[in-house]
């Protein structure tokens, strides 16, 4: 495993996924409404949950859960993925939440943290997000988050990019 800081926000605690998440990652992929705009189908057993935290653990980025700190209720992933170390660095950011906990700020909060991770951590000059086009909840929060969206899709996706000099809090 690599060794990205675990994270603490007023509400969250952010960490590397690993294997023994399996149970959680399942029961967050297995709703439709969670994978509706990504490239998988909802999860059908353990097997595949397994399959995705593994895809993470070997991917050249991160992939932390978050989780409440009161209950410790696993409520989505967030990270980087697709790293580029040359000059410029880069790395693409996904991030996915429970529908139970959408519409509350939790990944705002999140999203602040990790790309301030990506700048302090991984040296990263710019951050790369693609998203559905009817995914107009994600479109709204990188908007927030000041990224600029390009011009033209991206496959048919909508193609954003952060600059380092842009992050605003």
């Amino acid at each position: 495993m690599k060794p990205f800081p675990e994270i603490e926000t007023d509400r969250l605690y952010l960490r590397e996924l690993t294997l023994e998440d399996r149970e959680s990652v399942f029961k967050h992929f297995a709703d439709p409404e969670v994978t509706r705009f990504m490239d998988i189908e909802p999860c059908r057993d353990i097997k595949e949950a397994e399959e995705i935290i593994q895809f993470h653990m070997d991917d050249s980025g991160c992939r932390y859960g978050l989780f409440n700190k009161v209950n410790n209720d696993f409520l989505g992933k967030v990270g980087f993925h697709c790293w580029a170390k040359r000059e410029p660095s880069s790395a693409e950011l996904g991030f996915d939440l429970s529908r139970s906990y959408w519409g509350q700020g939790l990944m705002q909060k999140a999203l602040i943290e990790i790309i301030k991770m990506g700048w302090d951590v991984m040296n990263l000059d710019f951050i790369e997000a693609t998203v559905e086009q009817a995914n107009i909840r994600s479109q709204n929060l990188l908007v927030k988050m000041h990224f600029s969206k390009a011009d033209e899709l991206k496959g048919d996706l909508f193609y954003y990019m952060l600059n380092k000099e842009e992050f605003i809090l």
